[in-house]
């Protein structure tokens, strides 16, 4: 368990505050890594993008942060944008283990000002010195395929200082 996906509680137990998984759809804004084949497009359509760490919550309304993969030759962070539409995909029979898959489509709301991808986060291995850096390292990179993650607010922020 890291940080971002802990909450304390008032409780305490040996003196120390009790920490609890954060529950489910408790994020409020999302990350996506996806190939992005026209940055400037004023609607992004991701189909069937594989979910890690909550990101299978994203619904209509949520704020997303747009990443071109460096895998399909994109330069990370691109856009801000807000899903108008979000659709879970049924999982296949017979399978034994699945990732969550979800469809979106984003409404860009801002362009990118400043680069924000793998090579400004490598440096930021300690996951658990709550740094959003670190954050968005541990969960777009250590496992580098595409996907939608939730992000904490305190990354949430940080993000919205590059758009």
């Amino acid at each position: 368990m890291y940080w971002w996906d802990t909450q304390l509680t008032a409780a305490q137990h040996g003196g120390k505050a009790i920490v609890q998984k954060a529950e489910a759809g408790a994020y409020n804004s999302f990350a996506i890594k996806a190939e992005v084949r026209d940055p400037q497009v004023t609607t992004f359509v991701f189909a069937a993008q594989k979910t890690m760490y909550g990101g299978k919550q994203i619904a209509n309304g949520d704020t997303v942060f747009v990443f071109a993969s460096e895998n399909e030759g994109g330069l990370g962070l691109i856009a801000q944008g807000v899903v108008v539409s979000a659709a879970a995909i049924r999982r296949r029979r017979g399978a034994a283990r699945q990732t969550p898959r979800v469809s979106i489509t984003v409404r860009r709301t801002a362009l990118a000002k400043r680069p924000l991808g793998r090579s400004e986060l490598r440096q930021f291995t300690d996951w658990n010195d709550a740094r959003p850096e670190s954050e968005l390292n541990f969960k777009f990179y250590r496992q580098a395929t595409n996907k939608i993650v939730g992000i904490s607010e305190e990354t949430a922020e940080f993000l919205r200082g590059f758009v």
